[in-house]
């Protein structure tokens, strides 16, 4: 399960949505965020979907990366269904035997959720998948300019840096948890059978080796960056300039034209 987790690593390719300006990419993920929050409907949800497939495309990145994010994630989708599926009593009762009632409204609300939260972790996975780090961070930085006018020039650097370096160590510290489980497995440690309790007991001896691990990396991390006179972005120049193109005026279009159908929707569907 730990192998699945691809969130944070990018996936080099040649595609338009790789060649398009990070701060479009980034703003177009907070837009599509909004439109599936915006969709309460299967309809409006059907065409966010749409959306979603299409940036899926055009970004070139295997689809078995993004059914991986989702494989890890399965336990919260069927939570969440089951969850939104007993306590939405509204419809037709489907099923109803000593506490448990299941509506076809429930059983509506809960594929719909679920169908929600895929949305957001494969679109919110597209990003880190075509972004690097570094044009990430850019990103954030150039947006957020606007804060240093009020004092907070530093506060957004440093933001953006700790975000950079969470996104870079994160398939790092996977790859680390899944040493480790093997090396407790090979050991004759049991983690994956057993009750509850006894599947807590066994994640310590993983969780105790891999919290030294990251505090010695963040050790190193930060010698290394006070080697090299690293002063929190002050009198930075970069190598890399980012530029707004056609294609990111395309893209913007694009997802206006994809808001405007849903809020269409929404309007004669009531």
């Amino acid at each position: 399960m730990i192998s699945d987790i691809t969130f944070g690593q990018y996936f080099p390719a040649e595609s338009v949505i790789h060649r398009l300006d990070p701060r479009t990419k980034f703003l177009m993920l907070i837009f599509i965020i909004v439109l599936i929050f915006l969709a309460t409907d299967f309809y409006g949800m059907a065409v966010v979907l749409a959306l979603c497939l299409a940036v899926m495309l055009l970004s070139k990145i295997p689809f078995k990366m993004y059914f991986k994010n989702l494989k890890a994630i399965l336990p919260v989708l069927l939570l969440t269904a089951i969850i939104n599926s007993l306590y939405v009593k509204e419809g037709t009762v489907l099923f109803d035997k000593w506490i448990i009632t299941i509506t076809s409204g429930g059983i509506y609300k809960a594929v719909f959720m679920a169908v929600r939260i895929a949305l957001l972790i494969i679109i919110s996975s597209t990003l880190t998948y075509t972004t690097t780090p570094n044009d990430l961070t850019d990103a954030i930085e150039r947006l957020c300019k606007p804060l240093k006018y009020i004092g907070l020039g530093s506060a957004v650097h440093m933001l953006t840096m700790m975000m950079t370096i969470a996104l870079r160590f994160i398939p790092t510290l996977i790859e680390e948890t899944q040493k480790i489980m093997n090396a407790q497995k090979a050991r004759g440690a049991d983690i994956e059978n057993g009750g509850l309790i006894s599947r807590v007991k066994a994640l310590v001896p993983i969780l105790i080796p891999l919290i030294i691990l990251s505090v010695r990396r963040a050790y190193d991390l930060a010698e290394a960056m006070e080697c090299r006179c690293y002063n929190g972005g002050v009198g930075k120049q970069r190598m890399k300039q980012l530029k707004f193109g056609s294609r990111d005026a395309v893209a913007v279009v694009i997802c206006f034209a994809w808001a405007a159908v849903i809020i269409a929707l929404r309007i004669l569907l009531g």
